[in-house]
């Protein structure tokens, strides 16, 4: 087995980007060994045009898709034979429903996931938007849309029903959303979409 395939499949398997020290130590090469068969890896993906991409990110590797397929990917993701989300998927739009507006550390620490994947679909989708940096932390912030009323059939987030019994952590969350409503003043809780925003 050569080095450049090990790498391409602990690379598959990461969840983040994997640095250079990290695939070294992993298949007992030289930090300069193992950088240059990354290299030699991300230039055969861009020399032979393929769907994929070996990029340094975040101080790390990671496969990405080819930017230039966006506007493909987009259409796929918001077919109508992708319309029905994933387990995972309608997990992570129900913390961002009853939490909102939510950061992404936040969202991951209930589920206790990694959902960057899972919130670029639910934003290509439309179901959540960005709602501005936490006045705290300064991370971004996600709300739902006008359209996850609509697929919902409800006329405001006063509507939701009860949580889900299988969202993870339900009893605790349950806990947290009650002291969150008692320290909520009434003008602060969400209120109902403007009609013109439903219908746009």
């Amino acid at each position: 087995m050569s080095a450049q395939a090990a790498l391409e499949a602990i690379l598959l398997m990461a969840t983040e980007p994997t640095t250079t020290d990290e695939l070294a130590a992993a298949l007992g090469l030289t930090v300069a060994e193992a950088d240059g068969e990354l290299e030699a890896i991300a230039g055969f993906y861009e020399d032979q045009g393929r769907g994929i991409r070996l990029r340094r990110v975040a101080g790390g590797w990671r496969f990405a898709t080819d930017p230039a397929l966006a506007d493909v990917l987009e259409a796929w993701l918001v077919s109508d034979q992708r319309s029905r989300l994933t387990q995972a998927a309608l997990e992570t739009l129900s913390v961002i429903a009853y939490l909102q507006p939510v950061t992404r550390g936040r969202i991951s620490g209930v589920r206790g996931v990694n959902v960057d994947g899972v919130v670029k679909t639910l934003l290509v989708r439309g179901l959540i938007a960005e709602a501005g940096e936490d006045p705290v932390t300064g991370a971004m912030t996600f709300r739902t849309t006008p359209l996850f009323l609509q697929k919902l059939g409800l006329n405001s987030l006063r509507e939701l029903p009860d949580l889900a019994p299988l969202l993870p952590d339900a009893v605790a969350l349950e806990a947290e959303l009650g002291q969150l409503a008692a320290a909520m003043a009434p003008e602060a809780r969400p209120e109902e979409e403007p009609e013109d925003e439903r219908s746009a």
